[in-house]
């Protein structure tokens, strides 16, 4: 409407000046030309302001492939550490239980006897025969023990005199099993100070020496055996060389 009234109000001013040219006169003097300019400006101040049109809001951007499988993820995880979890709870619960079952015991192993016979040092180089009798006792109640491999060693000074294997056995629970031992030094060479501390030794009447005994062993509990275990036995008895002594009994050491 208001463009209509534009161009009506257009097209007589065309006409007005067209007539009023000649005569060089204001507007003020052309009733059209007022009439028009009155109408144009009370439309033009009354014209209401139309809003701006707001653009909608943009989509949220979609998730990304990092994003959605976060969760996912944290939940593998999470449930992954609640498994480990629950196992390590379920094997100590077991130990414990075997363990209170069982309740295993440390064996005991004790030199009951030990003499030196044909012994003979001259010149660095040692003859001699040690005998020994070894006291394995086994206290467990519900476990036996299997020694499928055994070997025992006599030292002076952190130098090897004799060696010996023992043959495999099996040792039943709650079982003293007695182990004789004889352990032979043919011709062997000694270090300068150790061959003159043996003569001292020997002339002393009694040594200080060391007998380990090296043995893979497996435990039996019911039908169920253990995996191969090193049993490790440290003795440090005093031997006498007159055989009218006898040996105080030496408890040794386990290291298991």
């Amino acid at each position: 409407m208001q463009e209509m009234k534009r161009t009506k109000c257009s097209n007589d001013d065309e006409k007005g000046r067209g007539k009023e040219n000649n005569n060089n006169n204001n507007i003020l003097h052309s009733p059209s030309l007022l009439s028009c300019y009155i109408t144009t400006t009370f439309i033009v101040m009354h014209k209401q302001p139309t809003a701006p049109t707001m653009a909608p809001p943009p989509p949220p951007p979609p998730p990304q492939q990092g994003q959605a499988a976060r969760p996912r993820h944290s939940k593998l995880l999470r449930l992954f550490a609640i498994i480990i979890l629950a196992l390590i709870v379920l094997v100590g619960l077991a130990v414990l239980i075997i363990w209170l079952v069982v309740k295993p015991r440390g064996l005991v192993y004790v030199i009951e006897d030990g003499s030196i016979h044909g012994f003979s040092l001259s010149n660095n180089h040692l003859n001699a025969t040690f005998d020994f009798a070894l006291r394995a006792y086994n206290p467990n109640r519900k476990v036996s023990i299997y020694y499928d491999t055994m070997e025992v060693l006599v030292t002076y000074e952190d130098q090897n005199l004799a060696s010996n294997g023992v043959q495999p056995f099996h040792q039943p629970h709650r079982n003293v099993t007695r182990l004789d031992v004889k352990l032979t030094a043919q011709s062997l060479l000694l270090s300068g100070p150790v061959s003159k501390d043996l003569q001292h030794d020997r002339s002393s009447g009694k040594v200080d020496l060391e007998v380990q005994v090296k043995a893979r062993i497996r435990f039996k509990v019911g039908t169920w055996k253990s995996k191969h275990r090193t049993l490790r036995v440290f003795c440090f008895p005093v031997v006498h060389f007159s055989p009218h002594k006898d040996l105080e009994r030496t408890f040794c050491e386990i290291d298991l």
